[in-house]
Protein backbone atom coordinates (compact mmCIF):
# COMPACT_ATOMS: atom_id res chain seq x y z
CA UNK A 1 0.00 0.00 0.00
CA UNK A 2 2.08 2.74 -1.25
CA UNK A 3 0.14 6.03 0.44
CA UNK A 4 -2.72 6.90 2.55
CA UNK A 5 -4.52 7.35 -0.72
CA UNK A 6 -5.31 4.12 -1.38
CA UNK A 7 -6.62 3.54 2.07
CA UNK A 8 -10.49 3.32 1.82
CA UNK A 9 -11.04 1.74 5.69
CA UNK A 10 -8.94 1.12 8.86
CA UNK A 11 -9.63 -2.65 10.65
CA UNK A 12 -10.26 -1.71 14.66
CA UNK A 13 -9.01 -3.68 17.10
CA UNK A 14 -11.84 -6.07 18.29
CA UNK A 15 -12.52 -6.14 21.63
CA UNK A 16 -13.10 -9.59 21.90
CA UNK A 17 -12.29 -12.77 19.92
CA UNK A 18 -15.66 -14.87 20.74
CA UNK A 19 -19.11 -14.40 19.38
CA UNK A 20 -20.13 -14.41 23.29
CA UNK A 21 -17.71 -12.41 24.31
CA UNK A 22 -18.50 -9.42 21.93
CA UNK A 23 -21.90 -9.15 23.12
CA UNK A 24 -21.06 -9.56 26.21
CA UNK A 25 -18.61 -6.24 25.71
CA UNK A 26 -21.77 -4.82 23.80
CA UNK A 27 -24.23 -5.28 26.86
CA UNK A 28 -21.34 -3.30 29.27
CA UNK A 29 -20.72 -0.65 26.90
CA UNK A 30 -24.47 -0.20 26.25
CA UNK A 31 -24.85 -0.04 29.90
CA UNK A 32 -21.82 2.59 30.62
CA UNK A 33 -23.13 4.37 27.83
CA UNK A 34 -26.93 4.83 29.00
CA UNK A 35 -25.36 5.25 32.88
CA UNK A 36 -23.13 8.36 31.08
CA UNK A 37 -26.40 9.73 29.38
CA UNK A 38 -28.22 9.51 32.08
CA UNK A 39 -25.72 10.99 34.50
CA UNK A 40 -24.71 13.89 32.62
CA UNK A 41 -27.88 14.77 31.18
CA UNK A 42 -29.17 15.04 34.30
CA UNK A 43 -26.43 17.20 35.57
CA UNK A 44 -27.20 19.45 32.75
CA UNK A 45 -31.04 19.61 33.06
CA UNK A 46 -30.16 20.06 36.59
CA UNK A 47 -27.96 23.24 36.24
CA UNK A 48 -29.78 24.79 33.37
CA UNK A 49 -33.17 24.28 35.78
CA UNK A 50 -31.65 25.07 38.83
CA UNK A 51 -31.90 28.92 39.45
CA UNK A 52 -29.58 28.18 42.68
CA UNK A 53 -27.16 26.55 40.79
CA UNK A 54 -25.80 29.16 38.34
CA UNK A 55 -22.78 29.77 40.05
CA UNK A 56 -19.19 29.47 38.10
CA UNK A 57 -18.59 26.25 39.71
CA UNK A 58 -21.79 24.76 38.24
CA UNK A 59 -21.24 26.38 34.95
CA UNK A 60 -17.88 24.75 34.69
CA UNK A 61 -19.25 21.44 35.46
CA UNK A 62 -22.01 21.47 32.91
CA UNK A 63 -19.49 22.19 30.43
CA UNK A 64 -17.46 19.27 31.61
CA UNK A 65 -20.81 16.97 31.11
CA UNK A 66 -21.27 18.26 27.63
CA UNK A 67 -17.36 16.97 27.21
CA UNK A 68 -18.14 13.51 28.88
CA UNK A 69 -21.14 13.05 26.64
CA UNK A 70 -19.28 14.13 24.06
CA UNK A 71 -16.49 12.28 24.63
CA UNK A 72 -18.15 8.47 25.07
CA UNK A 73 -20.38 9.50 21.45
CA UNK A 74 -17.48 9.42 19.91
CA UNK A 75 -15.67 6.06 20.88
CA UNK A 76 -18.49 3.82 21.84
CA UNK A 77 -21.03 3.58 19.29
CA UNK A 78 -19.23 2.66 16.81
CA UNK A 79 -17.18 0.18 19.37
CA UNK A 80 -20.94 -1.32 20.29
CA UNK A 81 -21.64 -1.84 16.19
CA UNK A 82 -18.46 -3.88 16.04
CA UNK A 83 -19.15 -6.00 18.72
CA UNK A 84 -22.72 -6.68 18.23
CA UNK A 85 -22.07 -7.40 14.01
CA UNK A 86 -18.51 -8.87 14.68
CA UNK A 87 -16.96 -6.45 12.04
CA UNK A 88 -13.98 -3.98 12.16
CA UNK A 89 -14.44 -2.11 9.64
CA UNK A 90 -14.34 2.11 10.23
CA UNK A 91 -14.56 4.39 6.77
CA UNK A 92 -11.71 6.82 6.12
CA UNK A 93 -13.50 9.99 6.80
CA UNK A 94 -15.04 8.55 9.75
CA UNK A 95 -11.77 7.27 11.17
CA UNK A 96 -10.92 11.45 10.70
CA UNK A 97 -14.10 12.32 12.23
CA UNK A 98 -13.76 10.42 15.25
CA UNK A 99 -10.36 11.33 16.04
CA UNK A 100 -11.06 14.89 15.80
CA UNK A 101 -13.84 15.14 18.38
CA UNK A 102 -12.23 12.31 20.52
CA UNK A 103 -9.45 15.03 20.78
CA UNK A 104 -11.88 17.69 20.72
CA UNK A 105 -13.59 16.59 23.68
CA UNK A 106 -10.57 15.16 25.80
CA UNK A 107 -8.75 18.42 25.03
CA UNK A 108 -11.92 20.39 26.28
CA UNK A 109 -12.15 18.28 29.33
CA UNK A 110 -8.69 19.10 30.41
CA UNK A 111 -8.71 22.51 29.66
CA UNK A 112 -11.81 22.55 32.35
CA UNK A 113 -10.65 20.78 34.85
CA UNK A 114 -7.81 23.37 35.19
CA UNK A 115 -10.30 25.91 35.16
CA UNK A 116 -12.67 23.79 37.68
CA UNK A 117 -9.33 23.91 39.68
CA UNK A 118 -8.98 27.73 39.52
CA UNK A 119 -12.61 28.22 40.32
CA UNK A 120 -11.73 25.95 43.94
CA UNK A 121 -8.37 28.27 44.33
CA UNK A 122 -10.31 31.61 44.34
CA UNK A 123 -13.42 29.76 46.57
CA UNK A 124 -10.81 28.68 49.19
CA UNK A 125 -7.81 31.19 48.90
CA UNK A 126 -9.45 34.71 47.90
CA UNK A 127 -13.18 34.38 48.85
CA UNK A 128 -13.31 37.84 48.87
CA UNK A 129 -12.16 38.57 45.11
CA UNK A 130 -14.09 35.41 43.89
CA UNK A 131 -17.45 38.03 42.55
CA UNK A 132 -14.60 40.05 40.81
CA UNK A 133 -12.45 36.89 39.46
CA UNK A 134 -15.08 34.82 38.74
CA UNK A 135 -17.81 37.22 37.47
CA UNK A 136 -19.95 35.85 34.87
CA UNK A 137 -18.18 37.75 31.95
CA UNK A 138 -15.16 35.82 32.93
CA UNK A 139 -16.26 32.47 33.55
CA UNK A 140 -17.85 32.68 29.71
CA UNK A 141 -14.57 33.98 28.53
CA UNK A 142 -12.68 30.73 30.40
CA UNK A 143 -15.29 28.53 28.87
CA UNK A 144 -15.10 29.87 25.57
CA UNK A 145 -11.27 30.02 25.55
CA UNK A 146 -11.24 26.14 26.64
CA UNK A 147 -13.61 24.52 23.64
CA UNK A 148 -11.90 27.32 21.43
CA UNK A 149 -8.48 25.37 22.14
CA UNK A 150 -9.78 22.00 22.08
CA UNK A 151 -10.97 22.62 18.78
CA UNK A 152 -7.77 24.09 17.80
CA UNK A 153 -5.82 21.58 19.16
CA UNK A 154 -8.31 18.91 17.64
CA UNK A 155 -7.59 20.67 13.92
CA UNK A 156 -3.92 20.89 13.80
CA UNK A 157 -3.88 16.90 14.89
CA UNK A 158 -6.47 15.72 12.64
CA UNK A 159 -4.90 17.40 9.90
CA UNK A 160 -1.11 16.52 10.57
CA UNK A 161 -1.95 13.11 11.26
CA UNK A 162 -4.57 12.31 7.72
CA UNK A 163 -1.73 14.12 6.18
CA UNK A 164 0.90 11.55 6.82
CA UNK A 165 1.86 9.14 3.58
CA UNK A 166 0.65 5.32 5.29
CA UNK A 167 2.32 2.38 4.10
CA UNK A 168 2.25 -0.36 7.11
CA UNK A 169 -1.18 -1.58 6.17
CA UNK A 170 -4.64 0.00 8.12
CA UNK A 171 -5.27 -1.95 11.41
CA UNK A 172 -5.23 -0.39 14.66
CA UNK A 173 -4.35 -1.79 17.35
CA UNK A 174 -7.40 0.43 18.99
CA UNK A 175 -10.82 0.06 19.46
CA UNK A 176 -11.04 3.87 18.03
CA UNK A 177 -9.21 6.12 16.18
CA UNK A 178 -6.40 7.68 18.34
CA UNK A 179 -3.43 9.58 16.94
CA UNK A 180 -0.19 7.42 18.19
CA UNK A 181 -2.03 3.73 16.49
CA UNK A 182 -2.27 6.08 13.30
CA UNK A 183 1.06 7.06 13.41
CA UNK A 184 2.43 3.31 13.41
CA UNK A 185 1.30 3.10 9.90
CA UNK A 186 2.80 6.10 8.45
CA UNK A 187 6.24 4.97 6.41
CA UNK A 188 7.31 9.46 5.92
CA UNK A 189 9.98 9.81 9.13
CA UNK A 190 10.16 13.36 8.29
CA UNK A 191 6.00 13.93 8.56
CA UNK A 192 6.26 11.73 11.76
CA UNK A 193 8.79 14.13 13.47
CA UNK A 194 6.15 16.84 12.56
CA UNK A 195 3.39 15.17 14.58
CA UNK A 196 6.06 14.65 16.99
CA UNK A 197 6.73 18.02 17.41
CA UNK A 198 3.17 18.49 17.95
CA UNK A 199 2.79 16.54 20.44
CA UNK A 200 5.68 17.19 22.29
CA UNK A 201 3.98 20.70 22.37
CA UNK A 202 0.98 19.79 23.83
CA UNK A 203 2.22 17.41 26.34
CA UNK A 204 3.98 20.72 27.08
CA UNK A 205 0.71 22.32 28.24
CA UNK A 206 -0.84 20.02 29.54
CA UNK A 207 2.40 19.33 31.99
CA UNK A 208 1.83 23.17 32.18
CA UNK A 209 -1.83 22.53 33.13
CA UNK A 210 -0.70 19.71 35.96
CA UNK A 211 1.72 21.92 37.55
CA UNK A 212 -0.85 24.76 37.73
CA UNK A 213 -3.28 21.73 39.32
CA UNK A 214 -0.50 20.13 41.87
CA UNK A 215 0.07 24.16 43.02
CA UNK A 216 -3.61 25.06 43.28
CA UNK A 217 -4.15 22.37 45.47
CA UNK A 218 -1.12 22.64 47.20
CA UNK A 219 -2.70 26.16 48.19
CA UNK A 220 -6.00 25.14 48.97
CA UNK A 221 -5.08 22.56 51.21
CA UNK A 222 -2.78 25.31 53.29
CA UNK A 223 -6.06 27.40 53.31
CA UNK A 224 -8.32 24.75 54.42
CA UNK A 225 -5.63 23.73 57.63
CA UNK A 226 -6.11 26.83 58.79
CA UNK A 227 -9.84 26.73 58.92
CA UNK A 228 -10.52 26.42 62.58
CA UNK A 229 -13.67 25.08 62.08
CA UNK A 230 -14.70 21.70 61.51
CA UNK A 231 -17.69 22.39 59.55
CA UNK A 232 -15.98 24.92 57.38
CA UNK A 233 -12.94 21.61 56.76
CA UNK A 234 -16.38 19.53 55.88
CA UNK A 235 -17.68 22.24 53.10
CA UNK A 236 -14.46 23.03 51.58
CA UNK A 237 -13.50 19.60 51.15
CA UNK A 238 -17.19 18.42 49.95
CA UNK A 239 -16.73 21.03 46.66
CA UNK A 240 -12.70 19.70 46.46
CA UNK A 241 -12.65 16.35 46.42
CA UNK A 242 -15.14 15.15 43.70
CA UNK A 243 -12.78 17.65 41.34
CA UNK A 244 -9.87 15.99 42.42
CA UNK A 245 -11.08 12.09 42.42
CA UNK A 246 -12.13 12.97 38.60
CA UNK A 247 -9.02 14.83 38.00
CA UNK A 248 -6.92 12.02 39.54
CA UNK A 249 -9.45 9.55 37.26
CA UNK A 250 -8.68 10.97 34.34
CA UNK A 251 -4.90 12.09 34.78
CA UNK A 252 -3.43 9.00 36.25
CA UNK A 253 -5.02 6.28 33.50
CA UNK A 254 -4.30 8.55 30.33
CA UNK A 255 -0.70 9.14 31.49
CA UNK A 256 -0.03 5.49 32.19
CA UNK A 257 -1.54 4.59 28.82
CA UNK A 258 0.68 6.93 27.15
CA UNK A 259 4.03 7.23 28.82
CA UNK A 260 4.18 3.81 30.13
CA UNK A 261 7.23 1.98 29.27
CA UNK A 262 6.86 0.13 25.70
CA UNK A 263 7.85 -3.17 27.63
CA UNK A 264 4.86 -3.29 29.45
CA UNK A 265 2.89 -3.32 26.57
CA UNK A 266 0.02 -5.71 25.59
CA UNK A 267 -2.95 -5.74 23.07
CA UNK A 268 -4.95 -6.53 26.30
CA UNK A 269 -3.26 -4.26 28.65
CA UNK A 270 -3.75 -1.27 26.38
CA UNK A 271 -6.91 -2.29 25.55
CA UNK A 272 -8.23 -1.79 29.27
CA UNK A 273 -6.43 1.38 29.74
CA UNK A 274 -7.61 3.05 26.92
CA UNK A 275 -11.25 2.33 28.20
CA UNK A 276 -10.21 3.42 31.65
CA UNK A 277 -9.32 6.98 30.20
CA UNK A 278 -11.77 6.82 27.38
CA UNK A 279 -15.59 5.49 28.20
CA UNK A 280 -15.28 4.65 32.27
CA UNK A 281 -15.12 8.95 33.26
CA UNK A 282 -17.58 10.04 31.61
CA UNK A 283 -19.89 8.16 33.27
CA UNK A 284 -18.54 7.72 36.73
CA UNK A 285 -17.92 11.34 36.25
CA UNK A 286 -21.05 12.58 36.98
CA UNK A 287 -21.73 9.98 40.45
CA UNK A 288 -18.30 11.11 42.14
CA UNK A 289 -20.04 14.84 42.33
CA UNK A 290 -23.52 14.22 42.80
CA UNK A 291 -22.24 11.37 45.91
CA UNK A 292 -20.42 14.68 47.96
CA UNK A 293 -22.45 17.23 46.65
CA UNK A 294 -25.59 18.24 48.58
CA UNK A 295 -26.92 20.94 46.11
CA UNK A 296 -26.60 19.27 43.49
CA UNK A 297 -28.39 15.94 44.95
CA UNK A 298 -30.93 18.06 45.37
CA UNK A 299 -31.41 19.33 42.25
CA UNK A 300 -31.22 16.12 40.89
CA UNK A 301 -34.39 14.98 42.98
CA UNK A 302 -36.63 17.95 42.18
CA UNK A 303 -35.79 17.18 38.51
CA UNK A 304 -36.25 13.91 38.89
CA UNK A 305 -39.48 14.29 40.66
CA UNK A 306 -40.73 17.57 38.30
CA UNK A 307 -40.77 19.61 41.53
CA UNK A 308 -38.68 22.86 40.80
CA UNK A 309 -39.59 25.65 42.26
CA UNK A 310 -39.46 28.93 40.06
CA UNK A 311 -37.12 31.75 41.22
Amino acid sequence: MSNSSCIRHFLLLALADTRQLQLLHFFLLLGISLAALLGNGLIISAVACGHHLHTPMFFFLLNLALADLGSICTTVPKAMHNSLWDTSNISYTACAAQLFFFVFFVSAELSLLTIMCYDRYVSICKPLHYGTLLGSRACAHMAAAAWASAFLNALMHTANTFSLPLCNGNALDQFFCEVPQILKLSCSHKNSLREMGLIAVITCLCFGCFVFIVFSYVQIFRAVLRIPSEQGWHKAFSTCLPHLVVLSLFLSTAAFAYLKPPSMSSPSLDLALSVLYSVVPPALNPLIYSLRNQELKAAVWRLKTGCFQKH
